[in-house]
């Protein structure tokens, strides 16, 4: 009789790489679909959040393909100071026009100052969120996020004044909601990583 070349020692070694080739390939499809569904779970969590921005701003920050959701508030978090700087630089350029109205000058300059104190905050969140302390970081972007909602405010004030900036400050308002979210989902779970 013909013995098999497949022995019960060969087995284990086999059920090893099974394992092993499933569990990459399903962590994978995992990271690839992560983005998706945390962006259903934000879009839940805020109406007012656009499922496409979400998943456009956070696909488009390198990394986040392979990223957990933890990782993802990370993530969401350096996008809105990357944000909000990059609106306090743009303000500042808008500043240097010496033709501006003085009205729009006056409510730049407040949307300036608003955005300047925003930074540190949202570092201070940033900070907050990694130590795991997400009531405090849900705090700190709560405050952030008024921001660009008081900036934007101003300049309806004014009847005929055009806002502009309001592309940025709905886009930092967006990346708030985001990062909520996922604070949110992190905190209900008893601050377990997921």
């Amino acid at each position: 009789m013909r013995t098999s070349t497949f022995s019960l020692t060969s087995l284990p070694l086999f059920l090893l790489l099974f394992f092993f080739f499933f569990f990459f390939s399903l962590k994978a499809i995992t990271a690839k679909n992560l983005i998706p569904e945390t962006c259903k779970k934000c879009v839940q969590d805020d109406p007012n959040l656009s499922y496409k921005f979400c998943v456009t701003s956070l696909q488009a920050a390198p990394k986040s393909s392979s990223s957990d959701v933890r990782q993802l508030g990370t993530i969401s978090m350096n996008l809105i100071r990357h944000n909000m700087t990059s609106t306090r630089q743009h303000i500042k350029h808008l500043l240097k026009n010496t033709k501006l109205d003085k009205f729009l000058r006056v409510y730049l300059e407040d949307c300036l100052d608003l955005y300047s104190n925003a930074i540190p905050d949202i570092k201070k969140a940033l900070r907050s969120y990694k130590a795991k302390q997400f009531r405090d970081a849900n705090v700190r972007v709560s405050g952030v996020c008024d921001a660009p909602v008081t900036c934007e405010d101003g300049f309806h004030e004014r009847e005929g004044l055009v806002s502009p900036l309001t592309k940025r400050n709905n886009d930092a308002v967006q990346l708030s909601a985001i990062a909520l979210s996922i604070i949110n989902m992190l905190g209900s779970l008893g601050f377990k990583l997921i």
